[in-house]
């Protein structure tokens, strides 16, 4: 388990971090949300030691990070943003030297570099320098050398960044696989990664959480939570026939595509069957109902906005 307590972290008046306090059990696949320069990737580099904490803890399994930095280091592999290697040394030769300096020798050396290489698939590239790498390529190479030693826990600061889709799917995927057995920590600014490989998500802004939750529990706080999308086939005037409606908050028209519209109920209310029986009633010319599960985007935007307005 990773226990983080009252963590905090300023550069001389510069308050970074504030007073930080969660948990991260086994099997969990923790998305550490926030805008650019919330301290994401500051609050990384703490829990991994490689910033010292001004107040606060950090205990990984039982060590902790400042007091016990050897043994709580030893349970953790890290993936940095920008995943920095050895440019001149190819794929085979710098997981070596990572092996070696992990301390494995020999056979045990051989072993644990052709298991992380079949692990992320990177057979193709074993004998190309790093430079000549795609970016998808060296972000593998960055996650294989995160978990030579197999290790219990395993921060991951932005690791799709700058991907395409292809390798942003391939990535997520060996993400997935890697958490069957290890605590995951994605710092990450891609509010699709928590859907796509998150169990759990944390949302700072200003160096305070601001939300908590599974992606569901997160996504039922949106505004678009049970709202309805309807697609016509022609124009109608749907804002104006349910304007006075006591159920419905709002009804929001596309500005790009006039036939398309978001129906979003009152707090607590669910119109989806309302609104079907509305649309056979007045004969809307509908093409397409679908519910919201609600979103994320919007969450993001409201707790970080409103943190941005209580800091001011």
């Amino acid at each position: 388990m990773i226990e983080i307590k009252n963590l905090t972290k300023k550069f001389e008046d510069f308050t970074v971090l504030d007073d930080l306090n969660f948990t991260v059990a086994e099997g969990e696949v923790l998305g550490f949300l926030g805008p650019n320069g919330a301290g994401k990737s500051t609050t990384m580099k703490v829990i991994t030691g490689f910033l010292a904490p001004t107040s606060g803890t950090v205990i990984i399994d039982g060590f902790d990070i400042t007091q016990n930095p050897m043994q709580a280091k030893s349970l953790i592999g890290y993936l940095p943003e920008g995943a920095p290697g050895y440019g001149d040394m190819t794929t085979l030769e710098f997981l070596n030297f990572i092996a070696e300096i992990r301390g494995y020798r020999g056979a045990e050396k051989s072993a644990r570099v052709q298991h992380v290489m079949k692990e992320v698939d990177l057979g193709k590239v074993g004998h190309q320098t790093i430079d000549t790498l795609s970016k998808g390529f060296k972000r593998r190479v960055g996650l294989a050398q995160a978990i030579m030693h197999d290790p219990k826990v395993l921060i991951l600061d932005e690791p799709t960044d700058g991907l395409d889709p292809n390798q942003k799917h391939h990535v997520r995927e060996l993400i997935k696989h890697l958490a069957k057995d290890k605590i995951v920590v994605i710092s990450t600014h891609i509010l699709e990664e928590v859907d796509a490989v998150c169990t759990r998500a944390i949302i700072i802004s200003e160096g305070k959480i601001v939300a908590d939750g599974t992606p569901q529990e997160l996504q039922a706080k949106s505004r678009y939570h049970q709202a309805v999308s309807v697609q016509l086939s022609a124009e109608y005037d749907l804002k104006t026939e349910l304007e006075n409606h006591p159920d419905i908050m709002d009804v929001e028209q596309d500005e790009e595509d006039i036939l398309s519209y978001t129906i979003v109920a009152n707090q607590g209310k669910t119109v989806f069957s309302t609104v079907v029986e509305l649309a056979q009633l007045n004969k809307w010319p509908v093409a397409e109902f679908h519910m919201n599960k609600g979103q994320l985007e919007d969450v993001f935007r409201t707790v970080t906005r409103i943190a941005d307005q209580e800091g001011d």
